[in-house]
């Protein structure tokens, strides 16, 4: 009797637990029915069309019911990014709900990067923020900068609505580019809007569009959704100083007595713990509460941040692994015979680089593929028909470390005989090889 007693009073607790801690059924989007959805949609302000199907409405679904804490997380985050963005889409004169799109593209993480190389909250390749001056070196890579990359981002989108005259084929192109979309069109018998092209565009554009109008709907109906986050993010209240030449950035915070991870929030543009800009005025957020004391300092603390640290990063500049820092590019076409430790000598580089710079996963290359190459200005390149096997005494390398490339059959033990003075734990112990096991085209450390 005790004991269903016991079992009685906990489970009237536990209900009396859950009817404290349940959300509405409403927040849910399961009672959230299509035509609820629907009918919410069209009550929402817009410029750019909101669509409604059964697309859209499965990407409703994923925000709002599936996948709640990432949308909580971007609203949380939208406090801290949606101002700078609205500044810029006013000042461009452009529809106020192209704010949502940078959470397609991003999840409004500044430091986002893609596994294609696409990088900030616009997602910007390489190329096309050169395209909208962007600056990127090794220091400072601009796509990155919430400011700079949403101005960039607001000048393309204004550049594509330009070319097509519709917001929706203007986002297409924005995500795949606008060949894609011109060719979407034509296969489609000429079409004139995204829903009629729809099925002739990438997969991964297909489905941008239907999330871009799934996050509107998340964000207009937040609070009804129970998606309103406790903690909203903000960004600190800051002011720019202007440097010149190399600056240690933790030797600045140092001096002024704040957190160097503050200048890393308020600069995701600036990669290195110092940053350099070859005797050109470049600006560095800091905290608005140092500021004064950093003008009026400005000389002194900029000599006391620029003697350290510079030839650290000079070296780690030149020996990091896919680094272009001081080089020159070059493309490559792979012929028949080639593999990616002759190439590597060839150009006195790294196969490591090689991969770096081509985003390669493995040492599998093809004949006719193009491969960039960046090279030390004055760097002597083989030709290709010059021969690919290292001469006895080793290959320099750009660190001026001697090398050897490995060919089919090698053993540790048959390049030790090559060379006085090597023996199999030398060469293990130079590249911090675990066991005896080498393969064709992999470059070896000898001296």
């Amino acid at each position: 009797m005790k004991k269903l007693l016991f079992i009685l009073s906990f489970l009237t607790a536990l209900n009396a637990f859950s009817q404290d801690v349940a959300e509405p059924v409403e927040m849910f989007s399961e009672h959230a029915t299509y035509d609820l959805v629907a009918d919410r949609m069209g009550c929402i302000e817009n410029e750019i069309p909101l669509h409604f199907n059964e697309r859209v409405y499965a990407f409703v679904n994923y925000f709002t019911v599936k996948n709640r804490p990432y949308t909580k997380e971007v609203i949380r985050r939208s406090s801290q990014f949606f101002p700078i963005i609205e500044q810029y889409l006013k000042k461009y004169g452009l529809p106020d709900e192209l704010k949502y799109l940078s959470i397609v593209e991003s999840g409004l993480n500044p430091q986002a990067i893609s596994r294609v190389g696409a990088g900030g909250l616009w997602q910007f390749m390489p190329y096309t923020g050169n395209m909208y001056k962007l600056h990127q070196d090794w220091y400072i890579d601009e796509r990155f900068d919430p400011y700079e990359a949403t101005d960039a981002a607001c000048k393309y989108l204004s550049s594509l609505y330009t070319m097509f005259g519709d917001w929706e084929l203007a986002l297409a192109a924005y995500n795949s580019g606008p060949g894609n979309v011109r060719k979407a069109i034509r296969r489609s018998g000429y079409k004139k809007s995204f829903w009629e092209i729809y099925r002739y565009l990438p997969r991964e554009t297909r489905s941008y569009l239907p999330q871009f109008v799934a996050v509107v709907y998340a964000f207009n109906y937040a609070g009804e959704l129970n998606l309103l986050p406790n903690d909203p993010a903000y960004l600190m209240e800051h002011d720019t100083l202007m440097v010149k030449g190399y600056v240690n950035l933790k030797s600045l915070s140092n001096e002024l007595s704040f957190c160097y991870e503050d200048i890393q929030a308020l600069n995701p543009h600036l990669k290195r713990f110092g940053v350099k800009t070859d005797n050109q005025f470049y600006p560095v957020r800091l905290p608005s509460d140092k500021i004064e004391l950093a003008r009026i300092n400005r000389d002194s603390l900029l000599l006391i941040a620029s003697s350290e640290g510079e030839k650290e990063l000079e070296h780690l500049a030149q020996n990091s692994v896919g680094s272009t820092y001081g080089r020159e590019k070059h493309v490559y076409r792979v012929k028949n015979g080639d593999v990616l430790g002759t190439i590597a000598q060839r150009y006195h580089v790294r196969v490591t680089d090689i991969k770096k710079w081509n985003r390669l996963s493995s040492n599998t290359i093809r004949v006719g593929q193009s491969l960039n190459i960046w090279v030390y200005p004055g760097t002597q390149v083989k030709t290709a028909s010059a021969k690919a096997t290292p001469a006895p005494q080793g290959n320099l390398n750009f660190d001026g470390k001697k090398t050897y490339i490995v060919q089919p059959g090698d053993t540790l033990w048959d390049i030790s005989k090559k060379y006085e003075g090597l023996d199999i734990e030398k060469i293990k112990r130079l590249n911090n090889l675990e066991s005896d096991h080498i393969k064709p085209g992999q470059v070896l450390i000898i001296g």
